[in-house]
């Protein structure tokens, strides 16, 4: 097979994006051929689409950070489709971590585990762990499995802005950047997998997502949630996971998170309106007079699944000021409370009484 583009792109020189088909095995084939000559491709998977290159090679996991203008010690995780592969990218596995690969995978969540050599230091950020998921996406698998090598796949945006959710919104940060994008349609869950780490024989949560802390309950009695889940860390902090450090999430408007009841959000709407402004809501039952907004789902899987795609239409509506709803923080709530609050920079104003 003859692939005009490689993915290796010259310094100076933009590449031609390719759009293939999730459906069509011919491109499916074509994915994994640049994959495997080290250009960089975005696949479907079920939580956000991912940018994906050979984890176990330095050069191309490079092109990763450089496409996406990503910090070098924001660790990359890494994406496999057989259990074979595991054993060759992890010295030690615990044992209630295979009580969770037994409950929890295929599926979005992401363990902490020590690498060995066959991960660079440039994929784990530095770092002598790295984080593995077995994802349950059928693109992304058989990709996987036709490369013979796993991916490091962080979500395919540019760094800082919202993670996409479709093809359409990869290719409108990263076309010219990247040799190709396969799309597999709409993303299921809408926020990137469930990150945890092992502390002696308990787990903790480094990044929320739908495997929730309530599900880890029923493997573990042990679990705990990283106070980066919730609060800003030191700049100078040496994290684990990617999604605790940096800003992340984030449209061109200011986000302000507001913990509120109904009626109070929105009093403070009416007093803070400002040119330029809008709401996300819960539905239209939140709506302020004479602020536009958009909803983004009373329930909390409602919420994972359009929040990304809601603060990019707001960069599309010109929003100069995004008042938003806060979410619970219980079930994939807290994925979806981490991912807002991070994309107000923790802008967060609480007005209820009892908080």
């Amino acid at each position: 097979m003859s692939l005009r583009n490689n993915g290796k792109q010259k310094e100076g020189i933009t590449i031609e994006t390719k759009r293939l088909n999730g459906n069509c095995a011919e491109d499916i084939v074509i994915a994994a051929e640049l994959l495997k000559n080290g250009g960089l491709v975005a696949i479907p998977t079920e939580t956000v689409y991912g940018l994906a290159a050979d984890a176990t090679n330095g050069a191309a996991v490079e092109r990763i950070f450089k496409a996406k203008g990503r910090p070098q010690d924001n660790p990359l995780i890494v994406h496999i489709s057989s259990y074979e592969q595991l054993a060759q990218l992890v010295s030690h596995i615990p044992e209630h971590a295979k009580r969770l690969m037994e409950t929890f995978w295929p599926g979005p969540l992401t363990m902490i585990l020590p690498k060995t050599d066959k991960i660079p230091l440039v994929t784990s950020g530095g770092l002598d762990t790295v984080g593995i998921r077995f994802p349950s996406n059928a693109v992304a698998n058989k990709i996987i499995s036709l490369c013979g090598f796993p991916l490091a796949a962080p979500s395919a945006n540019l760094s800082g802005s919202p993670s996409p959710t479709n093809a359409e919104r990869v290719m409108q940060d990263m076309n010219t950047r990247i040799s190709a994008v396969v799309d597999g349609g709409e993303a299921d869950v809408g926020v990137e997998s469930t990150v945890i780490s092992f502390d002696g024989d308990g787990i903790r949560i480094l990044r929320p997502g739908e495997i929730s802390y309530e599900m880890l309950k029923t493997v573990s009695d042990k679990v705990s949630i990283d106070e980066g889940v919730t609060s800003k860390l030191p700049e100078n902090a040496k994290v684990r996971s990617p999604g605790m450090k940096y800003k992340h999430y984030a449209p061109a408007a200011n986000v302000i998170l507001i913990d509120a009841d109904t009626e109070d959000f929105k009093k403070y709407v009416q007093s803070h309106k400002c040119d330029g402004c809008y709401c996300l809501i819960f539905d239209e039952s939140d709506a302020v007079d004479g602020v536009p907004y958009l909803t983004y789902g009373i329930t909390s899987e409602k919420q994972a699944h359009y929040l990304f795609e809601r603060l990019r239409q707001f960069d599309e509506l010109g929003a100069k000021t995004v008042y938003a709803r806060c979410p619970s923080q219980t079930g994939v709530g807290l994925a979806v409370y981490n991912r807002i609050l991070r994309s107000a920079g923790f802008n967060l104003i609480t007005l209820r009484k009892n908080s």
